[in-house]
């Protein structure tokens, strides 16, 4: 018997809804016809056929992400890359997997790392924004570096790591993101100081880089920004979106006048409470990485600037007076010595600012009930922040702008979380510390490795950013400045300031601008500060180690003149490092080519005092004193060099 097709269709649909006995008396058919219809259907798809309906598209993404990998298409977003001599170092691209669109991509203060850790080894990993990074003073006046300094004076035979990993513009979403990596690596201690990029920071809830305010979503978009497949779609989309739409002027301004979407977010609102969600559910999060892991933690109190900075955006906030109302009653109760009242007020004019750049006080309340929740230390940065303010109140003493502290600032700081780690017993367990407690930090204070060019650098910066949106109501086309802008802003005194100006036009790079700083005292002769900054190039890049090799290095970028290494030149470098025999040679040298030299003298009769030949330094000294009788340090020199001399 044929059986039409609707009929076997109809038979098929209903096969598990109704027995085969329904089916049969429904469509009069023998029972042996049905189950024939039933077993021929589903031989025509078997199992396997659905698995590789499922797999073969899994199979070409693979393949698409295996070929691309092989080209190297795109970025490496891997999280480490080898940097050289068995070191690692964070990717310079890694910032790419939370800012998406545009040409942003913060950097870092590029600390290194073993690769594999030595037994000696006490590492540190800190984490956070651009305040944890050290802007505007990075990477030296960050206070991850006065924790390192302070860690190498009093433990000098330990290997040292204090690895900040820390970058402009992120918040809680970059932390999360990055902890499993720094978990890896064996970490003896996380540093975080996090917050105030929250709302605009990258994946804020308010940021122009975000993908809403669902945190699943923006864990699955992070886990597909690893692909490189990701980044073909991605780069595809805005090229098709380039040729259909108009010219993008979204990069001039500063960064801070870029990141903020949602500009208004008022306190209370869905927004503002989103945007503490986030933060208090990815910081849960984060410490239960930790702690499942047994790497403790410390966590910064979040302070920023209350007496001296007005708020950005006043706004009418229902059952509150405006940010700008506030503001002004503080002042008041200020200038009345009210500083109780005054504090209070400035506090809520902070939290009433609609743009939300500063952390609100919530913020700092839920890091301390993370701290009891999970039982990690908390520090009250701000309390110590008050403590050193006249008033007992936060403003331009310790902070540059809204809430990036100078240098004095970052290094309370450091300070701070050192405290913490000697209470906590987390200092390093590899040798017993060199020098007393009580004397530590006036002499990492004044061992710290910071240049004149990086403070004017940093101040640089500040300006740079105050002439811009919010600070200013238009927004300033920074990329379109010409140099003679860049002098009537910065208008440079002294060869210092051109030089920080050039790092500002972004004419030279960062270790540039400090060889050119070097290269000009060399030429002054002032060996002292040329040393200075050659010694903090090699601290910051430690794979030049040592003089020799970073003269070479700049040798070969053709940066240096060798004629600029005179006979004198080099004798004064071999005397400042200490190498006596090398100073005697080559000054010697230069005594013979030109005998007046005062300086020459000078220094050739030092080079003999330290060899303890006092006899010939006093020969030399007295050539040096008929040269020049008003010769200051000569003077002190001889008189010593005499007191030697009656001694033996």
């Amino acid at each position: 018997m044929k059986i039409s097709r609707d009929i076997k269709e109809q038979i098929l649909a209903e096969k598990d809804r109704l027995s085969i006995n329904q089916i049969s008396k429904k469509y009069n058919l023998p029972r042996i016809e049905i189950k024939n219809i039933i077993k021929a259907s589903s031989k025509k798809n078997p199992k396997w056929f659905f698995a590789v309906l499922i797999l073969l598209p899994i199979i070409f993404l693979i393949g698409i992400e295996i070929l691309l990998k092989i080209i190297d298409y795109g970025y490496n977003l891997d999280q480490w890359v080898d940097a050289g001599q068995e070191k690692y170092i964070i990717n310079p691209n890694i910032g790419r997997r939370y800012f998406t669109s545009g040409d942003f991509n913060p950097n870092t203060v590029e600390d290194v790392f073993d690769q594999h850790k030595k037994t000696n080894a006490f590492r540190v990993f800190v984490l956070g924004g651009s305040s944890a990074e050290g802007y505007p003073y990075n990477p030296l006046g960050s206070f991850s570096r006065y924790i390192r300094r302070r860690l190498e004076l009093v433990y000098p035979n330990s290997t040292i790591e204090i690895v900040n990993i820390s970058m402009t513009a992120v918040n809680s979403y970059t932390v999360l993101d990055l902890l499993p990596g720094v978990l890896d690596q064996k970490p003896d201690l996380i540093l975080i100081y996090a917050g105030h990029n929250e709302y605009y920071g990258a994946l804020g809830v308010g940021s122009v880089q975000s993908y809403g305010s669902s945190r699943t979503l923006i864990k699955v978009m992070l886990y597909l920004n690893s692909f490189k497949i990701t980044q073909l779609v991605r780069n595809s989309i805005n090229w098709i979106a380039a040729l259909f739409g108009s010219e993008n002027n979204g990069t001039s301004g500063t960064l801070m006048s870029r990141m903020a979407k949602d500009k208004y977010i008022l306190l209370n609102s869905e927004v503002y409470n989103a945007g503490l969600h986030q933060f208090k559910q990815n910081f849960t999060d984060i410490l239960h990485l930790t702690k499942e892991t047994g790497v403790p933690v410390i966590l910064g109190r979040l302070v920023s600037n209350l007496k001296d900075q007005r708020p950005f955006i006043s706004v009418n906030t229902p059952g509150y007076k405006t940010a700008d109302q506030v503001y002004e009653e503080a002042e008041n109760e200020l200038k009345n010595n009210n500083f109780t009242n005054a504090d209070s007020l400035f506090r809520l004019a902070k939290d009433l600012d609609a743009l939300r750049f500063r952390a609100p006080e919530k913020m700092n309340k839920i890091i301390d009930n993370l701290g009891i929740e999970f039982q990690v230390a908390t520090i009250p940065i701000d309390s110590i922040f008050e403590l050193e303010s006249s008033d007992g109140i936060v403003g331009d003493n310790l902070i540059v702008d809204h809430l990036h502290p100078n240098v004095q600032g970052y290094q309370l700081i450091g300070k701070a979380f050192y405290d913490c780690m000697n209470k906590q017993g987390y200092l390093p367990k590899t040798e017993n510390a060199k020098i007393k407690f009580s004397e530590q930090d006036s002499l990492t204070r004044a061992n710290f490795m910071f240049t004149k060019l990086d403070s004017v650098m940093g101040n640089d910066f500040v300006k740079l950013l105050k002439i811009d949106w919010p600070y200013v109501k238009k927004r300033v086309a920074i990329s379109e400045f010409k140099p003679k802008d860049f002098l009537n802003l910065f208008k440079p005194n002294n060869a210092i300031d051109s030089i920080a100006m050039y790092r500002i036009e972004n004419r030279i790079s960062w270790i540039d601008a400090h060889f050119m700083a070097a290269t000009f005292y060399l030429k002054k002769d002032n060996i002292k500060e040329y040393l200075k900054y050659i010694n903090v190039m090699i601290y910051q890049y430690p794979g030049l180690r040592n003089l020799d090799t970073i003269l070479k290095y700049f040798y070969e970028r053709n940066k240096l003149d060798l004629a600029d290494y005179t006979p004198k030149r080099n004798g004064l470098l071999a005397l400042y490092i200490g190498n006596f025999n090398n100073a005697i040679k080559y000054l010697d040298e230069a005594n013979k080519s030109k005998p007046n030299d005062p300086l020459v003298l000078y220094n050739l009769a030092l080079a003999y005092s330290k060899k303890k030949d006092f006899d010939q330094a006093l020969i030399l000294i007295n050539k040096c004193l008929t040269v020049n009788p008003n010769y200051t340090e000569a003077n002190k020199l001889k008189q010593q060099i005499v007191n030697q001399l009656k001694i033996n």
